[in-house]
């Protein structure tokens, strides 16, 4: 017996005056095969000692797009981002308004579109599909029912006709919209899809690939703003919606909800929804983080004038229950005292990745956020902000020192890489349990390689290395030890 094994039960001693739970013994193993896993719930988190799951904020970059042409108006926002091979292709809602005597008077809104090669440098092609005030040489690609809220995808569905290539979902109620290259755009049918609900959102839909589906997002009120979801299997006929469900609940309002599944690991779907308060603010108790935002309070609506908007996270596996992190994902900030305002601060619907902000680092994701989107202010604009991949939550621990115990799993493949970071003095290290959280022999934490540093995908080793193959599809545990490091997601697969 090896000397972790040897000392185990004394372990458990120690574990249980410290007030810490010992390994559930009788917990069904969680097949990961070979997928990526993430920390954003604790679906995989058996105990943590030490170390917390943390989440982390994406960096704010570059204005990526001013919306200064006359048909986007001051209000563009609901944007959708995909990358489409080559090309990053991005849609917005082009809308102007003006606050008269206390209400919103649309000017005129319709459906805009920029593409990009990285992500970050953005034109607007002239399309010449749609007329405004007398020429077409314009990014327009839909006006008319649906320009308000007009969320598209492109679908990877197998048996998807080429006609329709390209879907969205837009107006309200919802109707469905195909095209065959993502420009030109056409109804399918004159009734709406999808009746239930209130719409007013950037409601969406995508292809589930694991479930074979297409999965419906959109906003409907229950208590104040919420989210509902139906599936179709021909993107036409839905099913009945149903509320999403929330752990530890869905602590605010939300506006936008966001959602798609990781392209890393489809298996869990993220969203991104716009938290929306009321501060209950008025002209006498605005105290804000910059004179300009009281003045542009004060000369516009009672409503616009009280809410605030931001950016939260959450995470399901199966759908529809959804774990919702209370803190901010993306707070508003000091640098944009226009996104203090409700209407503001809105996410675009999309995970796309691009070249770092930091020469020779790898890839991150990208999201791009509204701002100035409010009545007295002429151009509103879209900022890109960056994350590392994987990067919204983490293990971490300090320099002290931490540990990460999972529940048991069987993997599928002969390597294990992780997504990490440590400081010049921080290190992470693993060893191998089986389901009853005995060390196993070759694979204990005094046999692991010593990691330090930052990658995406680092491999793990231990002394002598031992085959890590003849463990898949066994029940294991797998326990990290962690000092002044972040853990953000694990793989398992054939070297």
């Amino acid at each position: 017996m090896n000397r972790d094994a040897a000392c185990l039960p004394f372990c458990f001693v120690l574990m249980l005056a410290a007030g810490i739970a010992s390994p559930d013994v009788t917990a069904e193993p969680i097949d990961i095969g070979a997928r990526l896993e993430l920390f954003v719930d604790d679906h995989l988190i058996e105990n943590l000692i030490g170390a917390e799951q943390r989440m982390h904020h994406p960096t704010p970059h570059e204005v990526a797009i001013v919306f200064d042409k006359p048909w986007e108006g001051n209000g563009a926002n609901y944007v959708t981002v995909f990358q489409d091979g080559p090309v990053y292709r991005m849609y917005y809602r082009g809308l102007n308004f003006k606050f008269v005597e206390g209400e919103v008077k649309v000017e005129h809104e319709q459906t805009c579109y920029a593409e990009s090669v990285d992500g970050i440098h953005w034109t607007k092609p002239d399309l010449g599909v749609f007329d405004f005030k007398g020429s077409s040489r314009n990014n327009i690609v839909w006006k008319g029912k649906g320009s308000h809220n007009f969320t598209p995808f492109k679908d990877p569905n197998p048996d998807c006709k080429p006609d329709e290539r390209y879907k969205a979902l837009a107006g309200s109620p919802l109707q469905a919209l195909k095209s065959v290259d993502g420009v030109h755009w056409s109804l399918v049918g004159k009734e709406p899809v999808i009746t239930r609900g209130d719409f007013d959102s950037q409601n969406l839909a995508f292809w589930d690939e694991l479930r074979g589906e297409y999965r419906d997002y959109h906003r409907k009120s229950r208590d104040g703003r919420d989210i509902m979801t139906c599936t179709s299997k021909d993107f036409f006929n839905w099913t009945e919606p149903v509320f999403l469900e929330y752990s530890p609940g869905r602590i605010s309002e939300l506006y936008t909800n966001q959602i798609i599944p990781y392209y890393r690991a489809p298996h869990i779907f993220l969203g991104f929804p716009t938290r929306y308060i009321d501060r209950g603010l008025t002209a006498s108790t605005m105290v804000l983080p910059h004179p300009d935002v009281r003045r542009i309070r004060l000369a516009i609506s009672q409503r616009e004038a009280t809410a605030l908007t931001d950016v939260m996270l959450m995470s399901s596996r199966d759908a529809l229950h959804f774990n919702v992190w209370p803190e901010s994902f993306i707070r508003p900030g000091p640098q944009r005292p226009g996104s203090w305002i409700y209407g503001d601060h809105y996410q675009n619907w999309g995970l796309v990745e691009t070249r770092s902000a930091l020469h020779d680092a790898p890839n991150e994701l990208s999201v791009y956020l509204t701002e100035r989107t409010v009545g007295d202010i002429d151009q509103s604009q879209l900022r890109r902000y960056g994350l590392r991949i994987d990067g919204f939550v983490s293990i971490q621990a300090p320099l002290a020192g931490g540990e990460l115990l999972t529940r048991p799993l069987r993997f599928s493949g002969s390597q294990l890489v992780i997504n990490f970071s440590t400081s010049v003095a921080g290190s992470i290290r693993l060893e191998i349990q089986d389901a009853k959280g005995m060390a196993l022999r070759g694979f204990t934490m005094e046999d692991s390689a010593l990691i330090y540093g930052d990658e995406l995908d680092r491999a793990v080793s231990w002394k002598g290395d031992p085959d890590l193959g003849k463990l898949a599809g066994k029940a294991v545990r797998l326990r990290f030890e962690l000092k002044d490091a972040d853990l953000y997601s694990i793989k398992f697969h054939d070297e």
